[in-house]
């Protein structure tokens, strides 16, 4: 082997140290089941440092209190061996004296990794650490792979994503994250529970795929012999329900959208949608403050959350601003720069934004807000009055109608949320699904499909209703100070490997 092939000799020496397990292994499979599902603890490590944790060594001793505890071993260093046990550590003690003969000669199958039941007495050391005097001890799971460098932890960034079970395993940080994340979804189920909106489910599977401009992913169902979309958002069937007369109804839903992969996008990912009837994009700016600011209370204590050296207050007002007022401040051009289809393009040439010759002068528009002011918006801001060229299922404003009632929440130059006063004009709909479908009929693939059943209900009635989708990878990466929505996703699509040489 070569001297220089330092990936070789990882990849050798961990192959010796796997086969040298698995011979341990099967010294263990001659003597009984290798993998058994006999032990039951009596108690865990959170619990025992719960009711021990506080007592003095002397009251401990008095105690004698015995208990039962199962996790993975960690570390082993002497007579000392810690294990974890969800998360949580607690140390071992273990003396051969206090172990049957057969019992000790087994101590020399363990490594680390390996996941055991023990039985013993609780205590403190001289240095005040709370432990276990083990007794007994049974390999419940033999580790058959060594687990990364105690010090280095994992720190290959793919292979954290890749083998999300084994960053969990080693590096608490990533734990964390993810406890956060179920907090963070616990509280807003209770948020809008107390609100009196009700949770509802949607199909995943959808004839016509609709709510979002958004590329689908295209499935087919073998028994109704035709093809099927995965959603790409449940706005349509939501406002269904306000038709019905659910008047405030909330979905936690799984999107699928074939996009690209990057720190920002997973083609899988997780939305909170709500609407609200009887109500306009003004109060959903309103409730959306008072959401990230008791989020924020809730999971920090305050309403300054800390994301990649940037600090926002969530405990005032946010900052309001309009699409055409944004552009105008940080591309440093006049409103009448925005007027015409001629000045819009000029616009555009001149900031370098590249446009297609068919595009509108709001789809424009938005380009230059896309590509040249989105990213600069650092402190919570709601962007508002969108082209109506891109809000399909926006209400028109009253004053402007070639604008929406609609408004984006932009926080470290991300888009965090999406809202508007929806759109329950049938005939209106119908007129903008037509301009969808030849916009899709040129080539747009993220344009909408006409859905005929969602006009036919707006033609029974939709009360004046406002709905909004915050997106909970992104709101999830801002609390958890993750720099990648990888960070924040169990399990994140990746890229194929590459087969090595």
């Amino acid at each position: 082997m070569k001297e220089n092939n330092n990936g070789a000799q990882v990849v050798e020496d961990e192959n010796k140290l796997v086969a040298l397990r698995r011979e341990k292994l099967q010294v263990i499979r001659a003597k009984r089941e290798a993998y058994p599902n006999t032990f039951q603890r009596e108690s865990t490590a959170q619990l025992l440092i719960a009711e021990y944790g506080e007592k003095e060594k002397s009251q401990l001793e008095e105690l004698a209190a015995k208990t039962m505890i199962a996790g993975r071993i960690i570390r082993m260093r002497g007579p000392f061996v810690v294990i974890t046990d969800g998360g949580v550590k607690i140390q071992l003690y273990v003396n051969k004296k206090d172990l049957s003969e057969t019992l000790a000669n087994e101590l020399k199958l363990l490594d680390l990794g390996d996941i055991i039941g023990v039985a013993g007495v609780v205590f403190k050391t001289n240095k005040e650490e709370l432990t276990v005097r083990l007794s007994h001890f049974q390999i419940l799971s033999k580790s058959l792979r060594p687990l990364p460098d105690k010090h280095k932890g994992l720190i290959d960034t793919e292979l954290r994503y890749r083998q999300r079970y084994l960053d969990l395993i080693v590096n608490e940080d990533s734990r964390l994250i993810f406890k956060k994340r179920s907090k963070i979804i616990r509280f807003i189920r209770n948020y809008f529970e107390d609100l009196d909106f009700m949770e509802v489910e949607t199909p995943m599977m959808q004839v016509i795929p609709g709510g979002a401009t958004a590329r689908p992913f295209v499935t087919y169902h073998n028994a109704l012999d035709q093809e099927m979309y995965l959603r790409i958002a449940p706005e349509l069937c939501l406002k269904r329900l306000v038709v019905g007369g659910f008047e405030k109804v909330f979905e936690l839903n799984r999107n699928f959208r074939n996009e690209g992969l990057s720190t920002r996008h997973n083609p899988e990912f997780t939305m909170l949608e709500f609407y609200q009837a009887y109500a306009n994009y003004h109060d959903l700016m309103d409730l959306t403050e008072d959401l990230l600011r008791r989020i924020a209370q809730e999971i920090d204590g305050t309403t300054k959350v800390t994301y990649q050296g940037s600090v926002y207050d969530l405990g005032g007002s946010f900052t309001r601003i309009t699409v055409r007022e944004a552009i105008c401040r940080y591309c440093e051009i006049s409103e009448a720069d925005l007027e015409t289809k001629t000045s819009v393009r000029a616009s555009a040439k001149s900031l370098g934004v590249q446009f297609e010759d068919g595009w509108s002068s709001g789809k424009i528009i938005m380009e230059i807000f896309d590509q040249k002011v989105e990213s600069k918006l650092d402190q919570p801001t709601f962007v508002t009055e969108y082209p109506i060229e891109v809000s399909p299922l926006a209400r028109r404003n009253e004053e402007r109608p070639e604008i929406t009632d609609r408004f984006e929440l932009i926080i470290g130059g991300r888009e965090l949320a999406n809202g508007f006063s929806e759109l329950n004009d049938p005939e209106d709909q119908a007129e903008r699904f037509h301009a969808q479908v030849a916009q899709k009929n040129s080539g747009d693939k993220e344009a909408m499909h006409f859905d005929s059943d969602y006009v036919t209900a707006l033609e029974y009635g939709l009360p004046p209703t406002a709905g909004e989708g915050i997106g909970i990878d992104r709101l999830v990466m801002l609390f958890a100070d993750a720099p990648s929505i990888r960070d924040v996703l169990l399990f994140p699509h990746m890229r194929p490997q590459k087969d090595s040489d």
